[in-house]
This record gives structure tokens, sequence and C-alpha cells, in this order.
């Protein structure tokens, strides 16, 4: 048995994984969520406390977006057998350009996070797409409203400092991406029309190849 621990985005529960299915007879699927970060916590020191969450041995890490930032820093605490990143990033180099002028000038801390209870607005930080027609689906997904945690997860973004990718990473990414455009990437494989919520749209395509990936 394969055990697959999935990691949501900035802001989302792990509702965000309803329809991905997996072979029961070869994989078991675990939901992680986001745990409000206690003051002045490393994004290192997180990652070390989720890998308690971890009960078992030579998993698969899975994550989106900036749960993919997660899981490749949790590498560095646990074995794994392997890691997914979509919708996501291997290093900083990947990060689009508006975020390195974030980092460089601090302008992230002017964004008003404070608002996290305006759903449209978070989604667009979130999921990098304006949601006035889905809002209720929205509602659903982004289910982690503190402003401190927001707050922290923005600057832990920008200020993401991996160099190089790393071991036993496979990268999905959606060639529509408005949050981390594809034309930055390197060395992935494309979903075409998928966008930076693919793991909820395109979840068909995830079904038919995502054994095939975690097999190979």
């Amino acid at each position: 048995m394969i055990h697959v621990y999935c990691m949501p985005g900035m802001a989302a529960g792990p509702a965000i994984f309803e329809f991905i299915k997996l072979p029961k007879e070869s994989f078991t699927l675990h939901l992680l969520e986001w745990n409000i970060p206690t003051k002045g916590i490393s994004f290192s020191e997180y990652a070390k406390h989720m890998c308690s969450k971890i009960q078992h041995k030579n998993v698969v890490l899975l994550g989106v977006s900036l749960g993919g930032l997660l899981v490749q820093e949790m590498t560095n605490f646990i074995d794994v057998r392997k890691v997914i990143i979509i919708s996501s990033v291997k290093t900083r180099y990947e990060l689009p350009k508006r975020m390195l002028f974030a980092r460089y000038t601090s302008v992230h801390k002017l964004l008003p996070t404070g608002l996290v209870n305006n759903v449209e607005l978070l989604a667009k930080y979130a999921f990098g797409e304006s949601v006035t027609k889905r809002l209720s689906l929205y509602e659903k997904y982004l289910s982690v409203r503190d402003k401190g945690y927001i707050d922290w997860s923005i600057n832990e973004l920008v200020n993401w400092k991996q160099e190089v990718p790393c071991e036993k990473l496979v990268h999905i990414h959606g060639v529509k991406d408005t949050v981390f455009p594809i034309e930055n990437i390197s060395n992935c494989i494309p979903v075409s029309n998928g966008t930076h919520t693919m793991i909820i749209h395109r979840a068909k395509w995830f079904n038919e190849n995502l054994a095939t990936i975690i097999l190979e």
C-alpha cells in the first residue's frame, strides 16, 4: 500500500482534494491541513511540525501551490518515496517577478489581508482568479481565514530561499496558471487548460494520470 499525504494551498482546506480518486487497492489518501502558525515560527520549523502528522514510512507527499513549497521543506526531515507538487514552484527562481519585487520592497506587507473574510479578495490572492460566479464554491474551499496565517503565508512565499529542487520531485503545472506563470517553470508535466485551481477543475486529468506518475 502506498500512502499519499496531500497538502492544500494557501488558505485552502482539504476539500480541494474531494474529487481526487486513486485505486484503493494500491493507494491510501491522507489529507493534511494548515494549522495557524505560532508567532515567529519559520517555514522550516512549521514543516518539521507537519512531519509529526505523517504516520507511515516511505510516503508520497503531494502539495498544491504553497502546500507544494511546504512538502518540499518536509523532505529535509523525513525520507519519502516521491514528492509531487501541483501549481507550485521548485525554487525561488520560478517565482514570478511581482513576487520577487515584493521580496525586495516588502510591498506584500501592504496587501489588505485584514479582509480575509472577503472571500472574493482571498480567492484572488490564493487562487489567482476572480470568483464572482463561483463564490459559494470558493467559500467551501477557502476555509483558513486567519489574518496572521495569511500574512505569514505570503511572507514565507515571497521570501522562500530554495535554490535547488529537492530530490524525487515531480512537478505538474497548468499552462494557464496565472499565479505562477508556466513561462517561469522548467521541467514540469504541463496540463493543457490547467489553471491554478486545476486540482479542483481538472480532477479528471489527475484521476487518469496520478497513479502512473506515482509508480514511475
